[in-house]
């Protein structure tokens, strides 16, 4: 068996789903030269069923076994001293340093490195291998590291302590339970249903929930929130309690802690009080008695995540309480526990800002919310805070309550789903933008203070802290949606264990270990990966100006028009000449002014701030010159060109690995690439169309609203087919798309290609909506050319809205199509339920050409 895997080629083309991971274990190249040289036996310093010792080892026995194809096998030591004449020739020891002092005989222990809670030990040099953890999940995580090594082709003798920078690396899960069609469902998440709860309760089966934690365990995650933060009282209902207690249960051997969000007027929701107000004694005592039941049924709870008073959730500030005194009510019922209260500092209230006052600022509302209040937080309190002061956009500027609480340990949000950057349909590689902020200087008192020294306690000499990352993950078979998007995750955990990794390194670590050792595969998810976020920066919003998403519904496709002239404080201020929000203290919002005084006044000058955040913290004529000598304006249609150019590149880049990836996997990634490279240019016409209409200054490549290959659906003979004044009017080529006269009747589009004959990749730019399966057909000459259905609501994990806009927008393309001089092309269209088969625009571009 061995030999017939060594044969095929270094990308394993045999089909996965993807449900594997980063832990697929393959066979490495010429696994047959290390036979002899990895331990064939497992000795598990802990014989309980549940222990993570056990776990660990089981773990190592199977990996070996796969990676290497030879048999490893697991003993149990029972307890009692190990002589000489019993040591094993080749072994692999796993357990707690504790367990190993009393194991190893006297004149064989080595001495261990200085470990922290979870950190471990792992040693090859010697005659055993030794994996020995703090505790126990420590050695657990010690066990992945090792079967790392190996899967990535790594035997060489090492000796080395690891331990984790901060306490708290938690996962934020957004699933909910509430019935009425959000059951199941996981909230800004792409990977499917929830894996934890259905129809309101907790789901019965909850294996991919184990699988979830032995992914998690693997990149040192210790501790899961498994429900939405916008919270359900019923999650503390006895039934639920009951269910959250297996979930705990089958976390345990991963050593993986579970976490509850909580809805702060739970006592009144679901305890029957007449109120919620945090200093009421029978609320302290609802508290305290929900928070005894949860610990006889989990004693390892980990602790409560709480938001409060932001977008329409209950708090604190319904009684006139603090912030402080809201997370204190929590903290005190878990106190004698150990447990934690993570508290949200997405704190905003958008009924009283206005974007017509020029000093109101979301940006300011956490700190303005939080001031005064940093030595009034219990010590088993941490705040939670967002890594930019708005909501998880494509660059914001480091938010500066990380340097406004001092005495209180803070943890930063990540967003690994993500909800502004594609939604795991565009390729978006985060770690680069986390690494920026976590680097990020505040200058605190003049002195260094990157946000990774606040999170990990090192600056401000806090015990608690550390990461939250909101994952999303789902019952699909790829977890978040999408094979690449998995590079995030697996990033998340090592920059939560090690804020110091590096981006690249982490990438093609990841590479190995879930597609191939081939150094191709390597170097083009690199260059893909690398490039994606610059990419997606350049086609939805730069210079500071945030993603230019619709924030009024799915925040997936363009609208910047979403943006203005609402409460939800996400502005950029633009008027026929200027644009940008000016948060200046001088003549703006003074949001600059909450940032140290360094970094403030780098920020309060055009001359001194990053241009990549220019327009974050400055109103500027469009006509402002950059230090490139560009416009704004020129800027903005040159970025947006330009990225989506980039975005194009990524599936013929993908196409390359074909004889090196498996055909699932392969196919199912290049679909989700063909499709978002479409959409990119969906992107880079729409906000260029938009501000070309706002400034009236015109593109000075003469490319905005100039497309010469494409013939606009409106301009063609139309039958059972009328134009579409689409809404908003630059998610359309020509603001107007075509509709079927009727929902379920059909239509045709029918024009003479004005183009000489050639071969052509021929383009439709259509919209397919979510409530309906419409179809359509492209014919040349009457000879069909293809037909494709409107479903991708069942392929694309997106939030996917029904309006007939950016959202909806997309590019179907058949390539190498010969057309002859003077052909007639047709789009013949037949709605379905309430789609009304719609059509943009039809584009004839020569092979190589972008449109």
């Amino acid at each position: 068996m061995l030999l017939s895997l060594l044969l095929l080629p270094l990308g394993l083309v045999a089909a996965e789903t993807g449900i594997d991971a980063w832990l697929r274990y393959a066979p490495i190249p010429e696994a047959h030269k290390y036979a002899g040289r990895i331990p064939t036996q497992v000795i598990a310093l802990n014989s309980s069923d549940l222990s993570p010792v056990l776990t660990g080892a089981k773990e190592l026995e199977q990996g070996i076994s796969s990676i290497f194809g030879q048999s490893c096998n697991v003993n149990r030591w029972h307890g009692g001293h190990r002589g000489g004449a019993q040591r094993p020739t080749s072994s692999i020891v796993i357990g707690t340093v504790a367990e190993y002092s009393s194991y190893a005989a006297k004149d064989s222990k080595k001495p261990i490195p200085k470990l922290v809670n979870d950190g471990f030990y792992l040693d090859t040099t010697g005659r055993e291998v030794l994996i020995l953890g703090s505790n126990e999940r420590g050695a657990l995580y010690g066990a992945f590291e090792y079967l790392s090594l190996l899967a990535q082709g790594n035997v060489t003798k090492v000796a080395y302590a690891s331990n984790p920078e901060v306490p708290i690396r938690w996962i934020n899960q957004w699933d909910n339970l509430r019935d009425g069609g959000t059951h199941g469902s996981v909230e800004r998440g792409y990977g499917g249903k929830s894996l934890f709860f259905w129809n309101g309760e907790v789901r019965p089966d909850l294996t991919r929930a184990a699988q979830y934690a032995r992914l998690l365990a693997s990149i040192g995650i210790n501790a899961v929130v498994v429900n939405n933060v916008n919270a359900n009282e019923t999650i503390l209902n006895s039934t639920n309690l009951d269910g959250v207690a297996r979930i705990a249960d089958v976390f345990r051997p991963y050593g993986v802690q579970l976490g509850l969000s909580l809805y702060f007027a739970s006592p009144k929701a679901l305890g029957a009080l007449n109120t919620f107000d945090p200093l009421d004694q029978s609320v302290i005592n609802w508290w305290t008695n929900i928070t005894d039941e949860i610990y006889e049924r989990v004693p390892d709870f980990a602790g409560y995540l709480v938001k409060a008073n932001s977008e329409g959730q209950p708090g604190p500030l319904t009684y006139n309480r603090t912030l402080a005194q809201g997370a204190n009510l929590f903290a005190k019922a878990l106190q004698p526990h150990g447990g934690v209260c993570v508290f949200r500092a997405f704190v905003y209230d958008s009924t009283t800002i206005n974007e017509t006052v020029w000093a109101d600022d979301r940006a300011n509302a956490a700190v303005d919310f939080f001031d005064g209040l940093d030595d009034q937080f219990m010590d088993n309190v941490v705040v939670q805070i967002k890594y930019g002061p708005i909501d998880f956009q494509v660059r914001e500027a480091v938010s500066p309550l990380f340097s406004h609480l001092r005495q209180t340990a803070t943890s930063v949000e990540l967003q690994i789903t993500p909800e502004y950057l594609g939604q795991n349909v565009h390729l978006v590689y985060l770690a680069p933008l986390w690494k920026e902020i976590l680097d990020f200087d505040l200058r605190v008192d003049g002195a260094p203070s990157t946000v990774k020294s606040i999170v990990n306690g090192t600056r401000f000499k806090n015990t608690l802290g550390g990461f939250a990352g909101v994952a999303g993950a789902g019952n699909n078979q790829t977890w978040l949606g999408s094979h690449l998007a998995m590079s995030n995750l697996y990033a998340y955990g090592k920059l939560a264990w090690n804020a110091d990794a590096d981006s690249v390194e982490m990438l093609q670590a990841w590479t190995k270990l879930t597609f191939s050792h081939d150094q191709k595969v390597i170097d083009t998810v690199t260059s893909m990966s690398m490039a994606s976020w610059p990419a997606y920066e350049g086609f939805s919003g730069n210079l500071g100006i945030q993603t230019l998403t619709n924030i009024l519904n799915g925040h997936y496709g363009p609208d910047p028009q979403s943006q203005e002239n609402n409460p939800y404080g996400q502005w950029y201020r633009a008027d026929a000449t200027t644009i940008g929000m000016d948060r200046t203290v001088s003549n703006g919002t003074g949001n600059a002014g909450q940032y140290p005084p360094e970094v403030a006044a780098a920020y309060e000058s055009v001359d001194t701030t990053p241009e990549n955040l220019l327009l974050w913290f400055h109103h500027l004529p469009y006509t402002h010159v950059l230090k490139s000598g560009e416009t704004i304006i020129q800027h903005f249609y040159n970025a947006h060109y330009n990225g989506s150019a980039v975005s194009n590149t990524f599936p013929a880049q993908w196409e390359s690995l074909k004889p090196y990836i498996d055909t699932q996997r392969y196919e199912e990634q290049l679909f989700r690439l063909v499709y978002a490279a479409g959409h990119s240019l969906v992107w880079r016409d729409s906000i260029n169309n938009y501000f070309f209409n706002v400034s009236s200054i015109a593109d000075e490549q003469n490319r905005v609203l100039n497309h010469p290959y494409r013939i606009e659906a409106e301009s063609m003979e139309l039958e059972g087919y009328h134009p579409y004044l689409v809404h908003p009017f630059h998610a359309a080529s020509g603001t107007y798309a075509i509709v079927t006269d009727n929902n379920s009747t059909q239509g045709s589009a029918t024009a003479s290609v004005p183009f000489p004959a050639g071969k052509y990749d021929v383009a439709v730019n259509y919209y397919d909506q979510v409530i309906g399966n419409a179809t359509w057909e492209l014919y040349l000459d009457d000879s069909l050319v293809g037909e494709w259905k409107g479903d991708f609501e069942y392929s694309v994990g997106s939030a996917r809205v029904f309006y007939i806009d950016g959202q909806s927008a997309i590019r179907k393309t058949f390539k190498g199509v010969d057309v002859k001089a003077n052909a007639t092309v047709k789009i013949v269209g037949k709605g379905d339920g309430m789609e009304p088969a719609p059509v943009d625009y039809i584009s004839f571009l020569p092979q190589g050409v972008v449109d």
